[in-house]
């Protein structure tokens, strides 16, 4: 039998969408990381005192565990360093200069050698991937689904850079690229892109990295994906197929069909 779930939770939807399918799992966050959660449901932990989480997480019987929601490069007191923590700082520290992959890697690393199986939210919750074929809006046409194509092969050809896990691209052409500061930045660019340099309308395309670890950094849209989406003119929004969130689901395709946005679940 599985021992008890594990969520440590940060910011965004997911944290509790995976609560919900799993009532009795044990909730963990962060000191002065946003949650959603009522004060009641979660226990929170300092970053520094990562031995006194592993602690309390096998204290609560948990043998499964999920990292979820969004978390912003920790910075740490190094005066209030438990001696776990004290000896996990240095591979952080050299894992950040090596791009995000790098460090979910520690972090996987660091909890499977306590002793606890690390799942991804998409192994707890099936059903919040984006599924194959038209998920919301109108069916994407050929100059879109030539974009979608277009849009995998640039992400194809970025993955070993560990740039970003989406781009826009309009009539073959590449409008921008995600970066280290996310998919709304990247939305934000391409609304400033003058109308002139666009050949069609433009299509979002999101699909994780080559050889990235599913388990912790999973793509993901929500509804303030769409709401950009609409504002800067998208539209088509393309997700590989099973291995993108949809978040807030319900929320976020009545917003899509709304706009009038092509959500496609697509072979990236």
């Amino acid at each position: 039998m599985a021992g008890r779930l594990g969520i440590i939770a940060c910011a965004g939807a997911l944290p509790p969408a995976l609560a919900e399918a799993d009532p009795a799992a044990f909730v963990a966050g962060f000191e002065g990381i946003e949650t959603r959660f009522a004060p009641d449901r979660i226990t929170l932990f300092r970053l520094e005192k990562m031995g006194g989480l592993v602690k309390a997480l096998k204290a609560e019987g948990v043998t499964r565990l999920v990292l979820a929601g969004a978390l912003t490069r920790p910075r740490l007191d190094p005066k209030a360093l438990d001696t776990t923590t004290m000896m996990l700082a240095p591979k952080v520290m050299s894992a950040l200069n090596a791009g995000d992959d790098g460090l979910l890697r520690v972090i996987v690393e660091f909890f499977e050698k306590k002793g606890f199986e690390v799942l991804g939210a998409h192994q707890v919750r099936p059903d919040l991937t984006a599924p194959a074929g038209l998920i919301a809006g109108p069916a994407p046409d050929k100059k879109a689904l030539a974009d979608i194509a277009r849009g995998a092969q640039i992400l194809s050809t970025l993955s070993p850079l560990d740039l970003g896990q989406g781009c826009v691209v309009a009539g073959g052409l590449c409008l921008g690229i995600e970066t280290l500061q996310g998919t709304d930045a990247l939305i934000d660019f391409v609304a400033r892109t003058p109308d002139r340099l666009r050949r069609a309308p433009a299509t979002l395309v999101k699909a994780p990295k080559a050889g990235q670890d599913l388990r912790i950094d999973m793509p993901a849209i929500g509804p303030k994906t769409i709401a950009s989406a609409q504002a800067a003119g998208l539209a088509t929004i393309a997700l590989a197929a099973g291995r993108v969130l949809l978040l807030e689901r319900e929320a976020t395709l009545a917003a899509a069909r709304e706009a009038g946005i092509t959500i496609y679940g697509a072979d990236i």
